[in-house]
Order: C-alpha cells, then sequence, then structure tokens
C-alpha cells in the first residue's frame, strides 16, 4: 500500500468515527436533552401540572430534532457532544433544583 492510500484510508477512518460520534451525540444525547428539557418545562411552566407536563413532552420532541440538527451542524464531534451534554445537564440540575425527583 502507498504512502498516500494509507493517509487516504487513515482519514476516511477518522471521518466515519465522526460520522458514528455525532450519531450517537444525536441519539443518545439529543435523548437526554429532551427528556431534561421536558422535564424542566414540567415543573417550571405556572399552569395545572397535567398540562404542564402535555406542553414539556410536546416541545421535547421539537427539541430532540433540534439537538439531532446541532450535533451535525457543530464544527467538531466533541464541541457536538459538549453542547448536547452540557445543555442536558444544566436542565436537569435546574430541574432537580426546582424540585423534581428524577
Amino acid at each position: 500500500m502507498s504512502r498516500r492510500a494509507g493517509a487516504t484510508a487513515a482519514s476516511m477512518a477518522a471521518y466515519r468515527l465522526g460520522v458514528l460520534s455525532r450519531s450517537l451525540a444525536a441519539l443518545l444525547g439529543g435523548y437526554a436533552f429532551a427528556a431534561s428539557a421536558s422535564m424542566l418545562l414540567a415543573l417550571a411552566l405556572p399552569m395545572p401540572r397535567a398540562q404542564a407536563t402535555l406542553t414539556g413532552l410536546l416541545a421535547g420532541i421539537a427539541l430532540y430534532a433540534v439537538a439531532a440538527m446541532w450535533a451535525f451542524a457543530a464544527r467538531s464531534a466533541a464541541r457536538a457532544w459538549l453542547g448536547i451534554a452540557g445543555a442536558a445537564a444544566a436542565m436537569w440540575l435546574i430541574a432537580r433544583w426546582l424540585g423534581g425527583a428524577a
């Protein structure tokens, strides 16, 4: 194998690992992000609990799509993970502070 072919194979492997990492960030991180946002909205919205829960769940669906788009729009896979996981953790901590049991 020539040196150029080896470099091409290595760059292709790095590219594929980046796509895999972004896909996992979109799937797993997006789920955590949407769940945290739903929990926070259900606790923070000033409406009856059933309506706040439904509103939080419906907003979570849209936020899951936003997180997936962010995973592929970020400059790197590490930034995608950091952005999604950081936002999910912040919302989860605020929801815990507001009195969520989860």
